[in-house]
C-alpha cells in the first residue's frame, strides 16, 4: 500500500499521511468489506487510492483548470522508457504537479477513463485530459535531459 501512498504524493512525509489516513478509513470501516463484491486487498487498495485523491483535493485547492477537449499526445521514446527502472520513474512521476500527477496515475496506472477521473477529481473530463497530456509532456521532457533521446 506504501507504493500507492508514493504514487500520488511528492515525498515520504506525505505518502505516510495518507497510508495513516487509509489505514484509519479501513480499520473504521471494516464491518463494511463484503468477500463477496471484492478480495480485502482490492478494498483496501480502493479505500487508499480515494484516501491519495481526497489529500491531493485538500492540498491542490488553487488547482489551474484548463479545458482541452483533444489533447496531443507527446511522443515519449519507448527506449528511454526502457532504460529507467522502477525507482527512477516514480521519482519523474513525483515531481510532476499534483493534479497532473493524480490525474497520470489514476489513467495510466489504475485504468480509470477521463470521466470516471472527472468525478473522482471533481474536475471536467477536458481537465482530466488535459492534466495527463501535460504529464506526458513533462515526463517526455524529464526523459531528454536524463538520456539526451
Amino acid at each position: 500500500m506504501t507504493s500507492i501512498c508514493m504514487r500520488y504524493t511528492h515525498n515520504e512525509h506525505d505518502a505516510i499521511e495518507v497510508l495513516h489516513n487509509g489505514f484509519l478509513k479501513v480499520f473504521k470501516h471494516i464491518h463494511q468489506f463484503d468477500h463477496m463484491k471484492a478480495s480485502l486487498y482490492t478494498w483496501i487498495r480502493t479505500i487508499m487510492v480515494n484516501t491519495a485523491i481526497d489529500f491531493v483535493r485538500q492540498h491542490h485547492k488553487h488547482a489551474r483548470q484548463l479545458e482541452l477537449d483533444q489533447a496531443t499526445e507527446p511522443y515519449i521514446d519507448s527506449e528511454a522508457l526502457q532504460k529507467l527502472d522502477a525507482g527512477e520513474l516514480l521519482h519523474l512521476v513525483r515531481k510532476l504537479p499534483r493534479a497532473t500527477q493524480t490525474v497520470f496515475n489514476l489513467y495510466v496506472i489504475e485504468g480509470y477513463t477521463h470521466k470516471e477521473i472527472g468525478v473522482k477529481m471533481g474536475i471536467s473530463e477536458g481537465t482530466s485530459k488535459w492534466h495527463l497530456s501535460e504529464a506526458r509532456k513533462l515526463l517526455q521532457k524529464s526523459l531528454k535531459t536524463l538520456y539526451v533521446v
